[in-house]
């Protein structure tokens, strides 16, 4: 199976990410390919699962924090080169949070939109759809906003702004 996958960040609102990866990759497999996607630099990150409120839930370490033990039982820490994403992932809109920035817990927000056969010819992982800049890797500051689609669509209809001629009685 193929998931595809829609990534949003808090810190650009008009930042939006749609993605295809194999299922039967590892969570480590999908941080590769979000830094090499993000062109950020190798960091010690983190994914976790969560609920429909984005709470977090089981974490998935870059690193092994123990020893080969870590099964993800009792709230440790699972590594996340033993973890699958047709494993981790279970259902339909499963929520993921990939923590880049553990001192600062900047985040970008995965959700599991879509599961499909794969396509013939295709390669994967592979990047579907892109919007807006991705945020500076080290300084959340930097945000060049790239314009809502909200915006873009609705800029026809703001023929009204500012025009208080109206009555507000009709």
């Amino acid at each position: 199976m193929i998931y595809r996958f829609r990534m949003l960040s808090d810190e650009n609102d008009n930042f939006v990410r749609d993605f295809e990866v194999d299922a039967s990759n590892t969570l480590l497999d999908l941080h590769d390919f979000l830094i090499k996607m993000l062109r950020y630099d190798q960091c010690m990150a983190s994914f976790f699962t969560a609920d429909e409120r984005w709470e977090k839930l089981q974490e998935y370490t870059y690193m092994d924090m123990e020893g080969g033990m870590g099964d993800g039982g009792n709230g440790m820490p699972q590594p996340m080169a033993s973890a699958r994403l047709e494993d981790v992932l279970t259902y339909l809109h499963a929520r993921l949070i990939y923590v880049f920035d553990p001192f600062t817990e900047r985040a970008y927000f995965i959700e599991l939109i879509e599961a499909k056969e794969p396509a013939k010819g295709m390669e994967y992982p592979r990047l579907q759809f892109a919007h807006a800049e991705t945020p500076d890797q080290y300084d959340p500051e930097i945000v060049d906003e790239g314009g809502s689609i909200f915006d873009e669509m609705m800029g026809d209809y703001n023929d009204f702004d500012g025009d208080d001629s109206y009555d507000d009685e009709y």
